[in-house]
């Protein structure tokens, strides 16, 4: 396995790459693997003859209150976990490389990021854009994979793609949660014992709510009331939004009358963690 750093001999191995006829799949990452990144990394090899995978704690997708300083991170770790899946390549700048002195261009996507994550974490959405713009001109991959998880992400960046004329394909891949329905997420190692088990109220709302809506319930106002009570039911959780949106859109709807996903997030102890839910879906 091949560890770059520099941006201009990532970018030359893929150009070498393309010209042997591969095709290359990619799946960007803060790094700090669980099992959601590692599946990612698996469809890649399963799709793809090479696969790229980056670490990079990006931040301008980071408030100037949240978590860059302590997000974890253990490259050593992240190496040998890529190595154990058949990652070909890992790329993992510095960002002195990324944002060199005078930097000052930016990506953004403007109304897919108004709301939900865009409006309680302003700014967010233009670090991720912007660098996932980055990394797309640098790997050059034939194919890029997101987990749903982070469904407004997927959403966003799906936009920009079409809007920006990328040659990318953007696949779309499940939530991996942990066997008692906990969605993996880096952000969980923030966890206490105590809250750990407390973070689970997320899973059992959303499930919750979609048991209401596959007997019959298509008021989006009562579904999320039954995500809101169930919340209501962990004292150590802090929910911060509950919306019932259009799974391609992301607007606001009051009747599931079309694909519809519940998106959520809430503080549990000093985490942020955040959920999705699409309706009626497996």
């Amino acid at each position: 396995m091949e560890v770059i750093q520099k941006p201009e001999e990532m970018q030359k191995r893929s150009l070498e790459l393309r010209s042997q006829g591969k095709t290359i799949g990619f799946v960007p990452t803060m790094g700090y693997f669980h099992e959601g990144h590692l599946s990612l990394m698996r469809r890649a090899r399963q799709e793809c003859d090479v696969v790229v995978v980056s670490i990079y704690v990006n931040p301008l997708q980071f408030g100037p209150r949240e978590d860059f300083n302590r997000y974890p991170r253990d490259l050593q770790r992240d190496l040998k976990m890529a190595e154990e899946v058949g990652v070909d390549i890992v790329f993992a700048p510095k960002d002195e490389d990324m944002y060199p002195e005078g930097y000052q261009t930016f990506v953004e996507v403007t109304e897919l990021t108004r709301s939900l994550e865009g409006f309680y974490r302003p700014g967010h959405f233009r670090g991720v854009t912007t660098v996932v713009a980055k990394l797309f001109n640098i790997v050059l991959p034939h194919k890029a994979y997101f987990g749903e998880k982070d469904f407004q992400q997927l959403r966003v960046v799906q936009r920009m793609v079409r809007d920006l004329n990328f040659p990318v394909e953007i696949v779309p891949c499940p939530t991996v949660r942990e066997t008692d329905g906990l969605a993996m997420s880096s952000r969980n190692t923030y966890l206490n014992t105590e809250e750990r088990r407390a973070a689970t109220v997320l899973y059992r709302a959303l499930k919750a709510a979609d048991e209401l809506f596959r007997s019959g319930e298509r008021n989006a106002a009562k579904l999320k009331a039954k995500v809101w009570e169930v919340l209501a039911s962990e004292p150590l959780a802090r929910p911060q939004y509950v919306e019932i949106v259009d799974a391609q859109t992301l607007e606001p709807i009051f009747t599931v009358d079309r694909p519809a996903v519940i998106l959520l997030a809430a503080f549990v102890g000093q985490a942020r963690l955040i959920d999705e839910w699409v309706l009626g879906g497996d």
